[in-house]
């Protein structure tokens, strides 16, 4: 099983104790570029809110940077598994021999699909609700930014979460839901300063938690990382290059812009116990899941 693998190495706790720190030093060094362009552009000061200065940036500037600290974050995450655990990047993605990508790309475009299809209908719905904001060179640089970055801070933040620290915490509980609960929780509560969170308050905290534990019964189920790797890339290229708002942690050139007043109850209801769970049905059909309540109660 995917979370036995954990076994197999002489691993202790504290090694991804100190690999979540290191992972944690080489994302701090990956803002370097941000604050120097910050910096440059002299609206750096005590007084103004961090996320001001970020917005003063060129919106595909702006992206550029916020992405790199998760490149070299990638890097740590891979020095980590490779020097400190002395194990592969493999062993943290999949059970089978080799990472299936083929699943990654049927989930990528499932849920790709579905989100252009909610958000295209939305606009047919409620075309007030948007603003046009198509431009063809700053559209293009960023497609160019989004399709070779935003894929590398998604499968970051699922080797991290769905792989690494869910092994992790195995190894202690030697169960499968304390694992999960675990990552989705601190996977949720790493957003509590999103913007978001400052919009719609802390309930957001909720879809969040309630996303990582979507990606973590996935992963269990699937014994591997691929499908919560093509869901998550899906999810944020999509959205980054389709709708941005004033509010979002990302703010990109997209297509359109969202200047409705948004609201939480729907859209995480329609998330969290609609698609989400007919999702996990249909992966579990392709992929033919089965002995789900042992999944969750042993690692062997």
């Amino acid at each position: 099983m995917f979370l036995n693998q954990s076994l197999k190495y002489n691993n202790p706790f504290w090694m991804y104790l100190l690999g979540s720190f290191v992972v944690i030093i080489f994302n701090f060094l990956g803002q370097l570029p941000l604050t120097f362009a910050i910096m440059q552009e002299g609206v750096a000061s005590p007084g103004i809110d961090p996320m001001e200065m970020i917005r003063s940036l060129d919106k595909n500037l702006q992206l550029f940077l916020l992405l790199i600290p998760f490149a070299i974050g990638f890097l740590g995450l891979w020095l980590v598994v490779r020097k400190l655990h002395e194990r592969s990047l493999l062993s943290i993605s999949t059970a089978r021999k080799k990472v299936d990508w083929n699943r990654s790309l049927y989930a990528f475009l499932i849920w790709g699909g579905v989100t252009l299809l909610l958000v295209v209908g939305d606009y047919l719905i409620s075309p007030e609700s948007y603003e046009l904001n198509f431009n063809l060179q700053r559209f293009t640089l960023l497609f160019v930014i989004a399709i070779l970055l935003i894929p590398i801070q998604t499968s970051l933040e699922e080797y991290i979460f769905r792989g690494y620290l869910m092994q992790g915490f195995a190894g202690i509980f030697k169960n499968a839901w304390a694992p999960l609960l675990m990552t989705s929780i601190i996977f949720g509560s790493l957003h509590l300063f999103n913007p978001e969170v400052e919009k719609l308050g802390y309930g957001i905290l909720g879809y969040y938690i309630g996303t990582g534990l979507f990606l973590g019964i996935m992963t269990l189920m699937d014994e591997g990382i691929e499908l919560a790797l093509g869901f998550h890339a899906a999810n944020n290229l999509i959205t980054a290059l389709l709708v941005t708002s004033n509010w979002t942690a990302f703010q990109t050139e997209s297509v359109l812009i969202d200047v409705s007043e948004p609201s939480l109850g729907a859209e995480l209801f329609i998330s969290l116990f609609l698609l989400y769970p007919l999702f996990l049905v249909l992966m579990s059909r392709k992929y033919g899941w089965k002995n789900w309540k042992s999944k969750f109660t042993s690692i062997t």
